[in-house]
């Protein structure tokens, strides 16, 4: 499906605000020490962020592997995006499935909180990038 350049603007703006939506639950999180769900709010403000630039480029996915291997093929590997971030969104997926799945491990302060910062950098430099167009 083919989306018009409105229905791109509208979906766009609204993965950005998803993105920072999730930073924002972040922060109300690690006072609480909820490091499956840090971790789960993590890889999706990248993963919104990411998408966003996506579909602003035109290029459709359909899982979560295809956003990591298309934001890797069209901005990492022409040198668009710096290839620390799809580093940072690869720990992150693999992060996120093994709060969410993995029955025999708990994350931790030191698994998680290390990637706050980053996480907040890769949203603010790709929400930066989409907005001077």
């Amino acid at each position: 499906m083919s989306l018009t350049e409105e229905e791109r603007k509208i979906i766009v703006s609204y993965r950005l605000e998803k993105a920072n939506r999730m930073i924002m639950q972040i922060k109300d999180f690690i006072p609480l020490k909820y490091w499956d769900t840090i971790a789960n709010r993590l890889y999706y403000a990248a993963y919104y962020v990411v998408t966003a630039l996506l579909i602003q480029n035109g290029i459709q996915v359909q899982t979560h592997q295809g956003v990591k291997r298309m934001f890797g093929y069209h901005f990492v590997k022409t040198g668009i995006i710096d290839s620390k971030y799809a580093s940072l969104y690869s720990r992150l997926f693999s992060m996120r499935q093994t709060g969410d799945y993995d029955d025999n491990f708990d994350l931790t302060e030191s698994d998680v909180l290390p990637y706050v910062m980053p996480t907040e950098e890769l949203v603010q430099h790709i929400t930066s990038m989409l907005k001077k167009g």
